[in-house]
Protein backbone atom coordinates (compact mmCIF):
# COMPACT_ATOMS: atom_id res chain seq x y z
CA UNK A 1 0.00 0.00 0.00
CA UNK A 2 2.72 2.68 0.73
CA UNK A 3 4.43 1.54 -1.78
CA UNK A 4 1.51 2.20 -4.21
CA UNK A 5 0.80 5.60 -2.61
CA UNK A 6 4.84 6.67 -3.34
CA UNK A 7 4.05 5.78 -6.53
CA UNK A 8 1.26 8.12 -7.39
CA UNK A 9 3.27 11.05 -5.03
CA UNK A 10 6.23 10.92 -7.49
CA UNK A 11 3.42 12.19 -10.00
CA UNK A 12 2.61 15.72 -9.48
CA UNK A 13 -0.02 16.09 -12.48
CA UNK A 14 -2.12 12.77 -10.81
CA UNK A 15 -2.06 15.09 -7.64
CA UNK A 16 -3.07 18.55 -9.11
CA UNK A 17 -5.54 16.67 -10.68
CA UNK A 18 -7.30 15.02 -7.80
CA UNK A 19 -6.96 18.03 -5.80
CA UNK A 20 -8.93 20.51 -8.69
CA UNK A 21 -11.42 17.62 -9.11
CA UNK A 22 -12.30 18.71 -4.89
CA UNK A 23 -14.80 21.88 -5.81
CA UNK A 24 -13.09 23.28 -2.94
CA UNK A 25 -14.75 26.72 -3.07
CA UNK A 26 -13.83 28.63 0.08
CA UNK A 27 -15.01 27.74 2.72
CA UNK A 28 -15.52 24.34 1.51
CA UNK A 29 -13.22 21.32 2.32
CA UNK A 30 -15.08 18.90 -0.23
CA UNK A 31 -12.44 16.51 0.48
CA UNK A 32 -9.21 18.03 -0.99
CA UNK A 33 -7.48 17.88 3.06
CA UNK A 34 -9.09 14.51 3.33
CA UNK A 35 -6.58 13.79 -0.05
CA UNK A 36 -4.02 15.53 1.44
CA UNK A 37 -4.31 13.43 4.56
CA UNK A 38 -4.06 10.46 3.02
CA UNK A 39 -0.85 11.20 1.29
CA UNK A 40 0.79 12.43 3.81
CA UNK A 41 0.49 9.93 6.43
CA UNK A 42 1.98 6.75 4.98
CA UNK A 43 4.93 9.13 5.06
CA UNK A 44 4.81 8.79 8.57
CA UNK A 45 3.59 12.43 9.16
CA UNK A 46 0.80 13.13 12.48
CA UNK A 47 -1.96 14.96 11.13
CA UNK A 48 -3.89 17.19 12.71
CA UNK A 49 -7.21 17.89 11.49
CA UNK A 50 -8.61 21.45 13.13
CA UNK A 51 -11.82 23.49 12.83
CA UNK A 52 -11.93 26.57 13.73
CA UNK A 53 -15.30 29.04 14.29
CA UNK A 54 -16.04 32.26 14.82
CA UNK A 55 -19.34 34.26 15.14
CA UNK A 56 -20.07 35.61 11.90
CA UNK A 57 -17.84 33.97 9.83
CA UNK A 58 -17.82 30.26 8.40
CA UNK A 59 -16.24 27.17 10.11
CA UNK A 60 -12.66 26.43 8.24
CA UNK A 61 -11.52 23.19 8.16
CA UNK A 62 -7.35 23.56 8.52
CA UNK A 63 -4.63 20.76 8.62
CA UNK A 64 -1.16 20.56 10.65
CA UNK A 65 1.17 17.44 9.57
CA UNK A 66 4.46 17.29 10.89
CA UNK A 67 7.19 14.74 10.28
CA UNK A 68 10.59 14.13 12.73
CA UNK A 69 10.83 15.48 16.41
CA UNK A 70 14.12 17.72 16.17
CA UNK A 71 14.84 21.30 13.99
CA UNK A 72 14.94 23.12 12.57
CA UNK A 73 11.27 22.73 11.42
CA UNK A 74 10.58 24.02 7.61
CA UNK A 75 7.11 24.18 6.93
CA UNK A 76 5.50 24.58 3.95
CA UNK A 77 2.37 26.43 4.13
CA UNK A 78 -0.47 26.79 1.75
CA UNK A 79 -4.40 26.71 0.84
CA UNK A 80 -6.67 24.21 -0.94
CA UNK A 81 -9.45 26.79 -0.99
CA UNK A 82 -10.40 28.32 -4.23
CA UNK A 83 -11.84 31.16 -5.42
CA UNK A 84 -15.81 30.60 -7.51
CA UNK A 85 -15.45 29.92 -11.42
CA UNK A 86 -17.50 32.76 -12.47
CA UNK A 87 -19.69 32.01 -15.04
CA UNK A 88 -18.92 28.45 -15.45
CA UNK A 89 -19.85 28.71 -19.61
CA UNK A 90 -16.64 31.07 -20.23
CA UNK A 91 -14.37 27.85 -19.77
CA UNK A 92 -12.96 25.80 -22.11
CA UNK A 93 -13.22 22.70 -19.70
CA UNK A 94 -15.42 21.92 -17.00
CA UNK A 95 -13.71 23.99 -13.72
CA UNK A 96 -13.33 20.82 -11.80
CA UNK A 97 -13.00 17.98 -14.14
CA UNK A 98 -8.88 19.12 -14.20
CA UNK A 99 -8.68 18.34 -18.05
CA UNK A 100 -4.86 18.35 -20.16
CA UNK A 101 -5.46 19.78 -23.45
CA UNK A 102 -2.50 20.15 -25.57
CA UNK A 103 0.05 20.00 -22.57
CA UNK A 104 -1.97 22.04 -20.54
CA UNK A 105 -3.71 21.03 -17.08
CA UNK A 106 -6.72 23.79 -16.97
CA UNK A 107 -8.88 24.24 -13.58
CA UNK A 108 -9.74 25.97 -11.22
CA UNK A 109 -6.72 26.12 -8.47
CA UNK A 110 -3.89 24.71 -11.01
CA UNK A 111 -1.75 27.56 -10.16
CA UNK A 112 -3.43 28.89 -7.11
CA UNK A 113 -2.29 26.62 -5.52
CA UNK A 114 -3.15 23.48 -5.69
CA UNK A 115 -0.64 23.18 -8.56
CA UNK A 116 2.39 24.18 -6.10
CA UNK A 117 0.75 21.99 -3.38
CA UNK A 118 0.89 18.70 -5.59
CA UNK A 119 4.80 19.69 -6.51
CA UNK A 120 5.74 20.25 -3.19
CA UNK A 121 4.03 16.81 -2.31
CA UNK A 122 6.20 15.08 -4.87
CA UNK A 123 9.09 16.74 -3.91
CA UNK A 124 8.48 15.85 -0.41
CA UNK A 125 8.57 12.29 -1.60
CA UNK A 126 11.71 12.18 -3.74
CA UNK A 127 13.25 13.97 -0.85
CA UNK A 128 12.25 11.34 2.06
CA UNK A 129 13.47 8.68 -0.31
CA UNK A 130 16.86 10.26 -0.57
CA UNK A 131 17.09 10.55 2.92
CA UNK A 132 15.63 6.89 4.02
CA UNK A 133 12.31 8.62 5.44
CA UNK A 134 14.26 10.50 8.23
CA UNK A 135 15.14 14.24 7.63
CA UNK A 136 18.07 15.92 9.63
CA UNK A 137 15.24 18.18 11.27
CA UNK A 138 11.65 18.67 10.99
CA UNK A 139 9.06 19.01 7.47
CA UNK A 140 5.81 20.37 8.53
CA UNK A 141 3.12 21.42 5.96
CA UNK A 142 0.24 23.81 7.46
CA UNK A 143 -2.61 23.57 4.68
CA UNK A 144 -6.11 26.18 5.36
CA UNK A 145 -9.11 26.17 3.38
CA UNK A 146 -9.78 30.32 4.48
CA UNK A 147 -7.10 31.70 2.66
CA UNK A 148 -9.44 33.39 -0.41
CA UNK A 149 -11.89 34.31 1.89
CA UNK A 150 -11.88 36.10 5.49
CA UNK A 151 -8.90 34.55 6.82
CA UNK A 152 -10.56 34.25 9.90
CA UNK A 153 -10.59 30.95 11.14
CA UNK A 154 -7.46 29.68 9.26
CA UNK A 155 -3.76 29.94 9.34
CA UNK A 156 -3.46 32.74 11.96
CA UNK A 157 -5.87 30.75 14.30
CA UNK A 158 -3.51 27.39 13.52
CA UNK A 159 -0.53 29.87 14.43
CA UNK A 160 -2.32 30.13 17.50
CA UNK A 161 -2.51 26.56 18.28
CA UNK A 162 0.74 25.88 17.41
CA UNK A 163 1.70 28.61 20.10
CA UNK A 164 -0.25 27.13 22.73
CA UNK A 165 1.56 23.80 21.91
CA UNK A 166 5.16 25.01 22.26
CA UNK A 167 5.67 24.14 18.77
CA UNK A 168 7.85 26.36 16.55
CA UNK A 169 8.65 27.17 12.87
CA UNK A 170 12.34 28.00 11.75
CA UNK A 171 10.88 28.96 7.93
CA UNK A 172 7.95 28.71 6.34
CA UNK A 173 7.50 28.33 2.34
CA UNK A 174 4.68 29.43 0.68
CA UNK A 175 3.27 27.95 -2.08
CA UNK A 176 1.21 31.03 -3.82
CA UNK A 177 1.82 31.39 -7.43
CA UNK A 178 4.50 34.23 -7.64
CA UNK A 179 6.06 33.16 -11.37
CA UNK A 180 6.19 36.37 -13.25
CA UNK A 181 7.64 35.92 -16.86
CA UNK A 182 9.41 32.08 -15.90
CA UNK A 183 9.05 29.80 -13.59
CA UNK A 184 10.39 30.85 -10.29
CA UNK A 185 11.69 34.39 -11.49
CA UNK A 186 10.60 35.62 -8.48
CA UNK A 187 10.69 34.93 -4.74
CA UNK A 188 8.59 37.04 -2.15
CA UNK A 189 9.95 38.22 0.96
CA UNK A 190 7.56 40.51 1.75
CA UNK A 191 4.31 41.79 0.76
CA UNK A 192 2.68 45.81 1.12
CA UNK A 193 -0.31 46.64 3.12
CA UNK A 194 -3.37 46.78 1.73
CA UNK A 195 -6.17 49.24 3.57
CA UNK A 196 -9.43 49.84 1.91
CA UNK A 197 -11.27 52.77 2.08
CA UNK A 198 -15.12 54.09 2.20
CA UNK A 199 -15.52 57.84 2.01
CA UNK A 200 -18.86 59.06 2.46
CA UNK A 201 -19.97 62.61 1.98
CA UNK A 202 -23.62 64.04 3.90
CA UNK A 203 -24.83 67.18 1.82
CA UNK A 204 -28.15 68.98 1.33
CA UNK A 205 -30.36 67.64 -1.31
CA UNK A 206 -31.94 70.08 -2.65
CA UNK A 207 -33.63 71.22 -6.88
CA UNK A 208 -30.23 72.02 -9.02
CA UNK A 209 -32.08 74.96 -10.13
CA UNK A 210 -32.10 76.54 -6.85
CA UNK A 211 -28.13 75.75 -5.70
CA UNK A 212 -27.89 77.95 -2.57
CA UNK A 213 -30.69 76.05 -0.86
CA UNK A 214 -28.61 72.88 -1.03
CA UNK A 215 -25.12 71.36 -0.47
CA UNK A 216 -23.53 69.29 -3.17
CA UNK A 217 -22.39 66.31 -2.02
CA UNK A 218 -20.09 65.41 -5.02
CA UNK A 219 -18.52 68.33 -4.96
CA UNK A 220 -16.75 68.00 -1.84
CA UNK A 221 -16.26 64.42 -2.80
CA UNK A 222 -14.40 65.20 -6.10
CA UNK A 223 -12.23 67.64 -3.89
CA UNK A 224 -11.89 65.10 -1.18
CA UNK A 225 -10.60 62.89 -3.83
CA UNK A 226 -8.26 65.39 -6.17
CA UNK A 227 -6.51 65.75 -2.70
CA UNK A 228 -5.67 62.04 -1.86
CA UNK A 229 -5.01 61.18 -5.35
CA UNK A 230 -2.86 63.93 -6.81
CA UNK A 231 0.11 63.36 -4.97
CA UNK A 232 2.30 59.64 -4.02
CA UNK A 233 2.58 58.47 -0.60
CA UNK A 234 6.31 57.79 -1.19
CA UNK A 235 8.39 57.16 -4.34
CA UNK A 236 9.39 53.31 -3.12
CA UNK A 237 12.66 51.80 -1.28
CA UNK A 238 15.19 49.14 -2.10
CA UNK A 239 12.36 46.34 -1.70
CA UNK A 240 9.36 47.99 -2.17
CA UNK A 241 7.59 49.45 -5.10
CA UNK A 242 6.04 53.11 -4.17
CA UNK A 243 3.05 52.82 -2.60
CA UNK A 244 -0.75 53.13 -4.34
CA UNK A 245 -4.10 54.62 -3.88
CA UNK A 246 -6.73 54.03 -6.20
CA UNK A 247 -10.20 54.59 -6.72
CA UNK A 248 -12.31 52.29 -7.03
CA UNK A 249 -15.86 53.20 -7.36
CA UNK A 250 -17.64 56.17 -7.22
CA UNK A 251 -21.54 55.69 -6.38
CA UNK A 252 -24.72 58.82 -6.08
CA UNK A 253 -27.26 56.89 -6.78
CA UNK A 254 -29.06 59.51 -8.56
CA UNK A 255 -31.23 58.73 -11.55
CA UNK A 256 -32.12 62.59 -12.40
CA UNK A 257 -30.15 65.28 -13.81
CA UNK A 258 -32.47 68.27 -12.07
CA UNK A 259 -32.01 67.18 -8.30
CA UNK A 260 -28.61 67.86 -6.31
CA UNK A 261 -28.49 64.44 -4.39
CA UNK A 262 -27.71 64.54 -0.35
CA UNK A 263 -25.14 61.60 -0.83
CA UNK A 264 -21.96 60.80 -2.57
CA UNK A 265 -19.70 57.56 -1.73
CA UNK A 266 -16.32 56.57 -2.90
CA UNK A 267 -14.42 53.69 -2.60
CA UNK A 268 -10.48 52.91 -2.23
CA UNK A 269 -7.71 50.79 -1.93
CA UNK A 270 -4.08 51.24 -0.60
CA UNK A 271 -1.48 49.02 -1.11
CA UNK A 272 1.30 50.62 1.07
CA UNK A 273 5.01 49.49 1.66
CA UNK A 274 7.17 49.31 4.71
CA UNK A 275 7.71 53.04 5.60
CA UNK A 276 4.27 53.19 7.04
CA UNK A 277 1.69 51.19 8.87
CA UNK A 278 -2.22 51.26 8.74
CA UNK A 279 -2.28 53.81 11.12
CA UNK A 280 0.31 56.23 9.50
CA UNK A 281 -1.43 55.51 6.15
CA UNK A 282 -5.02 56.74 7.70
CA UNK A 283 -3.42 59.57 9.28
CA UNK A 284 -2.21 60.60 5.78
CA UNK A 285 -5.59 60.20 4.12
CA UNK A 286 -7.62 61.98 7.01
CA UNK A 287 -5.16 64.97 7.30
CA UNK A 288 -5.63 65.49 3.08
CA UNK A 289 -9.50 64.61 3.64
CA UNK A 290 -9.83 67.52 6.58
CA UNK A 291 -8.15 69.86 4.58
CA UNK A 292 -10.37 69.11 1.59
CA UNK A 293 -13.40 69.90 3.79
CA UNK A 294 -11.92 72.86 5.99
CA UNK A 295 -14.51 75.71 6.19
CA UNK A 296 -16.95 73.74 5.03
CA UNK A 297 -20.16 73.76 7.63
CA UNK A 298 -23.34 72.59 5.18
CA UNK A 299 -21.29 68.87 4.77
CA UNK A 300 -19.60 66.77 6.38
CA UNK A 301 -17.68 63.32 5.40
CA UNK A 302 -17.73 59.69 7.22
CA UNK A 303 -14.73 57.66 6.76
CA UNK A 304 -14.89 53.82 7.19
CA UNK A 305 -11.42 52.17 7.00
CA UNK A 306 -10.80 47.98 6.61
CA UNK A 307 -7.15 47.13 7.30
CA UNK A 308 -6.44 43.06 5.64
CA UNK A 309 -2.85 43.24 5.82
CA UNK A 310 0.15 45.19 7.36
CA UNK A 311 3.17 45.65 5.00
CA UNK A 312 6.27 43.65 5.82
CA UNK A 313 9.66 42.47 4.91
CA UNK A 314 11.40 39.17 6.26
CA UNK A 315 15.01 39.80 6.03
CA UNK A 316 16.62 37.65 3.35
CA UNK A 317 18.14 34.59 5.30
CA UNK A 318 18.33 30.69 5.03
CA UNK A 319 15.54 30.16 3.14
CA UNK A 320 16.24 32.87 0.65
CA UNK A 321 19.75 31.73 -0.32
CA UNK A 322 18.24 27.89 -0.60
CA UNK A 323 15.70 28.80 -2.69
CA UNK A 324 17.40 31.06 -4.96
CA UNK A 325 20.31 28.23 -5.21
CA UNK A 326 17.69 26.00 -5.74
CA UNK A 327 16.13 27.48 -8.71
CA UNK A 328 19.99 28.75 -9.87
CA UNK A 329 21.00 24.84 -10.29
CA UNK A 330 17.55 23.70 -11.37
CA UNK A 331 16.37 26.06 -13.85
CA UNK A 332 20.15 27.87 -14.55
CA UNK A 333 19.14 31.32 -13.82
CA UNK A 334 18.60 33.17 -10.52
CA UNK A 335 15.19 34.71 -9.35
CA UNK A 336 15.12 38.18 -8.38
CA UNK A 337 13.50 39.02 -4.86
CA UNK A 338 10.61 40.72 -4.56
CA UNK A 339 7.58 42.21 -2.57
CA UNK A 340 5.27 42.99 -5.37
CA UNK A 341 1.15 41.67 -5.92
CA UNK A 342 -1.57 41.39 -3.30
CA UNK A 343 -1.25 39.77 0.63
CA UNK A 344 -1.38 36.12 1.39
CA UNK A 345 -1.21 34.42 4.60
CA UNK A 346 2.26 35.49 5.08
CA UNK A 347 1.41 38.08 6.08
CA UNK A 348 0.27 36.10 9.21
CA UNK A 349 3.53 33.60 9.21
CA UNK A 350 5.77 36.42 9.19
CA UNK A 351 4.98 36.55 13.07
CA UNK A 352 6.23 33.46 13.88
CA UNK A 353 9.41 33.01 11.86
CA UNK A 354 11.17 33.89 8.18
CA UNK A 355 9.03 33.72 5.33
CA UNK A 356 9.23 33.47 1.72
CA UNK A 357 6.84 32.68 -1.24
CA UNK A 358 7.58 31.21 -4.52
CA UNK A 359 5.44 29.34 -7.04
CA UNK A 360 4.01 28.94 -10.30
CA UNK A 361 2.76 31.52 -12.80
CA UNK A 362 0.92 33.68 -11.91
CA UNK A 363 -0.84 34.84 -14.91
CA UNK A 364 -4.23 33.18 -14.99
CA UNK A 365 -4.58 32.91 -11.22
CA UNK A 366 -8.52 33.67 -10.46
CA UNK A 367 -9.14 33.54 -14.49
CA UNK A 368 -11.12 31.57 -16.43
CA UNK A 369 -9.35 28.78 -17.71
CA UNK A 370 -6.53 29.13 -15.17
CA UNK A 371 -4.24 26.92 -16.18
CA UNK A 372 -0.75 25.11 -15.70
CA UNK A 373 1.80 23.82 -18.62
CA UNK A 374 2.67 20.20 -17.02
CA UNK A 375 6.51 20.56 -17.63
CA UNK A 376 6.08 23.60 -15.24
CA UNK A 377 4.47 21.17 -12.80
CA UNK A 378 7.56 19.19 -13.06
CA UNK A 379 10.00 21.74 -12.77
CA UNK A 380 8.52 23.31 -9.53
CA UNK A 381 8.63 19.84 -8.14
CA UNK A 382 12.32 19.40 -8.91
CA UNK A 383 13.09 22.90 -7.40
CA UNK A 384 11.05 22.27 -4.35
CA UNK A 385 13.24 19.05 -3.99
CA UNK A 386 16.52 21.21 -4.28
CA UNK A 387 15.30 23.63 -1.91
CA UNK A 388 14.76 21.10 0.62
CA UNK A 389 18.31 19.46 0.18
CA UNK A 390 19.88 22.64 0.14
CA UNK A 391 17.95 24.44 3.16
CA UNK A 392 19.01 21.15 5.22
CA UNK A 393 22.66 21.11 4.42
CA UNK A 394 23.51 24.82 4.75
Amino acid sequence: MVGSMTAKLDNPLYLAESLIRCPSVTPLEAGALDLLQSWLAPLGFACHRMTFSEAGYHPVDNLYARLGDGGPNLCFAGHTDVVPVGDASGWSVDPFAAEVVDGVLIGRGAVDMKGAIACYLTALSNYLDGCGGKPPGALSLLITGDEEGDAVNGTRKVLGWLKERGERLDACLVGEPTSEKRLADTVKIGRRGSLNGHLVVEGIQGHSAYPDKAENPIHHLVRQLERITSEPLDTGNAHFQPSSLQVSSVDVGNPVGNVIPARAEARFNVRFNDQYDSAAVESWIRHRLDHAMAGITRARYRLDIRVSGESFLSTPGALADAIQVAVADTLGYMPVLGTGGGTSDARFIKDFCPVAEMGLHNATAHKVDEQVPLRELDDLAKVYEAVLRRYFTQ
